[in-house]
């Protein structure tokens, strides 16, 4: 596996996202195959696969769970762990410290190696900026705490959107997945 640096990790280059897992049956509500799942996670990291990226919103919220199970056969400090906070779904109010404990306590952590906030884009851009909502104060301060060791962002928005961001929060954001 070929690997990169970034800051004190070394990462593979190749991640292991959690968008599409296997289903037990046919549509989109179907249960996780988590016995496929176990198998897939254990040969990718076998073949050197250290980084794991899932978020809040995946499969109904169970791609959490299922993919911090399936990493329980290994230490924790032998891969990095990604997970997202869902302020692009577009809500009437926003609890980051919920959400943030739920996704602790679903993939069975007490850190993320890396938290995102998950595809600022054109309409989501003004729930991550409303400081009512806190949300870019409150994960700041759980990186403080040692809950988040790289804090940073994804975005499917357009150049004028990306620049909007980082001009108001690029010196706290470590990296964007774009």
């Amino acid at each position: 596996m070929i690997t990169k640096k970034f800051q004190d990790k070394e990462l593979s280059l190749l991640g292991f996202g959690t968008i599409r897992l296997p289903l037990t049956g046919n549509g989109e509500n179907a249960p996780i195959d988590e016995e496929a799942v176990n198998r897939m996670v254990r040969y990718a990291y076998e073949h050197g696969v250290n980084y794991f990226d899932t978020a809040y919103p995946y499969h109904g919220g169970e791609s959490e769970r299922v993919i911090g199970q399936a990493l329980k056969q290994f230490p924790r400090e032998s891969y990095y762990l990604a997970t997202k906070y869902p302020g692009h779904q577009i809500l009437s109010s926003y609890n980051p410290k919920e959400i943030f404990e739920e996704q602790l306590e679903k993939c069975g952590v007490d850190y993320f190696d890396f938290y995102l906030l998950h595809n600022v884009y054109e309409n989501s851009i003004q729930t991550y900026t409303d400081l009512r909502w806190g949300i870019v104060d409150y994960f700041l301060e759980q990186k403080k705490k040692g809950h988040i060791h790289h804090l940073g962002f994804s975005c499917h928005g357009g150049v004028a959107n990306l620049t909007q961001f980082l001009d108001r929060y690029g010196e706290v954001m470590e990296f964007c997945q774009i």
